[in-house]
């Protein structure tokens, strides 16, 4: 016989504090929306076949492997930890008995291996045998084969927008489970249609600025493209996912004097370093070309990047009041010396 619950045993009933009710349930159009999201991709990538990328591994075997794979090499060394069918099933979220099923048959087919733990006795530790390993480079290189058919069907904005997207989703359903893809690169075709976008965008949203600025911006893009010197010159993309971030361009000033234009990382991105790597990679460059000193010119208002400025060894030599972006602002000189 069920038991009666708390609530309906209790002879006083009380409404539930705002921390214990229930979230309230989406709109059906919503759940729709989710539910056509999931079919359309589960059916794009073929997650519903009976082997995965033309593989004999459902999706759930798959990712098995895959755990298996990141939790050390082989067997025999005994200096890899491996991993447990207890870890297994709290990662992945598996039952018990399905997970050991799988277990054993991956090890009836020579591709996991056990060993007793040293730490508790009542633990295997598994590992993938170089058959296991190398089935897992099959499914790595069958998946990636196979996304990226689906993303060359993509222009690249496309593609960006896409990649972009799908952070977004990862994040906000699994926040912390996947930290971020970071890349610093040099500039290719297409970026400064982003550094343009971005400034432009930014500026605009967080601080009202107008065409004034942008007109600025594209001046300063336009310039770089023309005269561009790759000896004496760089303009760092930072990427997070593939997709890019944030922009810092080191240009030559003259005169043995480096200036640092078009910084920014755009608002999602934040809170990354990236800020700090992109200005680091631009005094790296000027050291290594012999630039004696880099000049910037920023705002008063702009306090997280003055304050990283600051920490990086500049100095405000200069201030002026100016309108040129329709706002009374403070305008900003500072410098780093690289010489002693």
């Amino acid at each position: 016989m069920p038991l009666p619950s708390p609530l309906s045993a209790s002879p006083i009933s009380a409404s539930p504090t705002p921390a214990q009710r229930p979230p309230s349930r989406p709109p059906a159009a919503r759940l729709d929306a989710v539910r056509r999201f999931n079919r359309a991709y589960t059916r794009r990538l073929g997650l519903l076949q009976d082997g995965l990328v033309d593989t004999p591994f459902t999706l759930t075997e798959a990712r098995v492997i895959y755990e298996l794979a990141h939790a050390g090499g082989p067997v025999a060394d005994e200096t890899t930890p491996g991993t447990t069918a207890t870890a297994i099933a709290a990662t992945v979220g598996l039952d018990h008995g399905y997970l050991s099923r799988i277990l054993k048959k991956f090890e009836a087919a020579g591709l996991v291996a056990r060993r007793p733990s040293a730490q508790d006795g009542r633990q295997s530790l598994l590992s993938l045998t170089p058959d296991g390993d190398a089935a897992f480079a099959d499914l790595v290189r069958r998946a990636e084969d196979q996304v990226a058919a689906l993303l060359a069907t993509l222009p690249e904005e496309a593609q960006q927008r896409l990649v972009a997207a799908m952070r977004t989703i990862e994040t906000l359903v699994t926040p912390g489970d996947a930290p971020p893809a970071l890349l610093l690169r040099q500039h290719r075709a297409g970026d400064m249609g982003f550094v343009l976008a971005s400034h432009a965008r930014c500026y605009a949203e967080g601080y009202g600025w107008g065409v004034g600025f942008e007109t600025l911006a594209a001046e300063i893009v336009a310039g770089f493209l023309r005269d561009f010197d790759p000896a004496r010159e760089v303009c760092w993309i930072a990427e997070r996912d593939g997709v890019p971030v944030g922009s810092a361009f080191l240009v030559n000033g003259g005169d043995g004097i480096a200036k640092l234009r078009l910084i920014l990382v755009v608002p999602e991105a934040r809170g990354l370093g990236l800020g700090r790597r992109l200005v680091e990679a631009c005094i790296d460059f000027a050291r290594a070309q012999g630039y004696a000193k880099i000049t910037l010119w920023t705002q008063s208002i702009l306090v997280e990047a003055r304050g990283l400025y600051a920490s990086l060894g500049f100095r405000l030599v200069k201030q002026e009041p100016h309108a040129v972006f329709g706002h009374a602002l403070l305008g900003e000189t500072w410098e780093l010396g690289l010489r002693a």
